[in-house]
């Protein structure tokens, strides 16, 4: 099935909540990225090092885990919608006040608090969605809804691109303020989860649900530590590598990083859909192993036309492979805590590699500011372990929701 026919098929419901969904976490990936781009310009500002700025990432990250946890029950307990909504405005006035810091401490403090917002909009956005469509239709769905974090990290690509000379890096957070909209789309057309409406009453112990799963809870967390210094180990210093290694200016920076994010579009999609057809795992592992192939170029090419054909092939496996998993976790999932385990699981693995920047920063200043040697080297590194892990693991592909 075509991803426009399956989008066609789909109710009126079942679109918003898919539209509502992917466009929560664009938004949450655009505020997200906007730090990726101006680290830099923080740094002058605050009279500081891009390690010491980079730790906003880390702390990001750190604290994403805290937020799918408390977003995450509240969404079991309380539902989807009122808690998507409710998420969607707590990080937006967290990027306003990131716009307003007056030194670097503030501005880590409020990027703490970004993360744990941040940490709540996955889990309940893709439990929503996955609950609401067909089964049939997920990989494809999945495809499309991980993708929202890469169309993010483009939109935030091409404001910078614009906007950028005109508002500095403050006015890059505060026109990341624009997400709180969202909330007015999602109040009027997006229904709760009738997977939730179903089971609403049944008893939750999340607790006891965890521990009853607890091997699977655990591989499911290895494997997200994966897949996230996968992704974050392939962008977020990126714009950094192209200034520092090229000395490309901020246009070509932006050109570049909107072909790798096209190239993540295109890859979550195909990726997706091939998941509903070969099964998720081996969608992944053939994803992973084809971003070996293109790592050289990706990391080493030395002209802008090289450097664009790596950057849209990098993200197309990288995030090819990404796009499998919104799927592929809410299948993994214990029916009763469909709301926490996927986004507390994600972000548990993304604080396992919260020093990922910091530490590539740190490999390519040990290696006379090598950053194609840290970012090949951790790249090469991951999908490698990624294709184990995966391999090693299991899925549920089509498994009903209703149990």
């Amino acid at each position: 099935m075509s991803f426009l026919k399956t989008i066609k098929n789909l109710t009126s419901p079942q679109r918003s909540a898919v539209i509502a969904s992917f466009l929560g976490w664009t938004l949450d990936a655009f505020d997200f990225f906007i730090v990726v781009f101006v680290l830099n310009s923080i740094a002058g500002d605050f009279h500081s090092t891009i390690k010491d700025v980079s730790y906003a990432i880390t702390l990001t990250l750190a604290m994403r885990p805290l937020g799918a946890f408390i977003f995450g029950w509240l969404a079991d307990r309380y539902g989807r919608h009122p808690v998507l909504m409710a998420d969607i405005l707590l990080f937006s006035l967290f990027e306003l006040g990131s716009a307003c810091a007056p030194n670097l401490t503030i501005f880590l403090i409020l990027r703490a608090g970004f993360g744990i917002a941040m940490g709540g909009e996955w889990g309940v956005g893709s439990s929503l969605v996955m609950e609401t469509i067909p089964a049939k239709a997920r990989g494809i769905i999945s495809g499309f809804l991980q993708q929202g974090y890469a169309v993010g990290y483009l939109c935030a690509a091409i404001v910078f691109w614009l906007a950028y000379p005109l508002v500095g890096w403050r006015g890059m957070f505060v026109i990341g303020v624009i997400p709180a909209l969202l909330v007015l789309y999602i109040r009027s057309q997006v229904a709760e989860s009738p997977v939730w409406v179903k089971q609403q009453h049944r008893a939750r112990n999340m607790l006891r649900s965890i521990a009853d799963n607890w091997k699977l809870f655990i591989y499911v967390i290895i494997l997200m530590a994966c897949f996230n210094a996968f992704s974050h180990g392939t962008q977020d210093l990126y714009p950094t590598f192209l200034q520092q290694q090229h000395n490309l200016d901020h246009t070509q920076i932006s050109l570049l990083t909107i072909i790798a994010n096209l190239g993540a579009i295109a890859g979550g999609i195909t990726f997706g859909i091939l998941s509903e057809r070969i099964g998720r795992r081996r969608a992944i592992v053939l994803a992973a192993a084809c971003s070996l192939a293109i790592i050289y170029v990706w990391a080493y090419s030395t002209t802008i036309a090289m450097l664009a054909c790596g950057a849209f092939f990098m993200q197309f496996t990288v995030q090819g492979a990404w796009g499998v998993i919104p799927a592929h976790l809410n299948e993994l999932s214990p029916s009763s805590i469909r709301g926490t385990f996927p986004g507390f699981t994600y972000q548990l693995g993304n604080f396992l590699i919260s020093m990922l920047a910091p530490y590539q920063v740190e490999l390519a200043a040990s290696h006379g500011g090598d950053y194609s040697f840290a970012l090949a080297t951790s790249a090469i590194i991951v999908a490698l372990i990624t294709i184990i892990v995966v391999g090693l693991g299991h899925e549920r592909k089509g498994v009903s929701f209703n149990n």
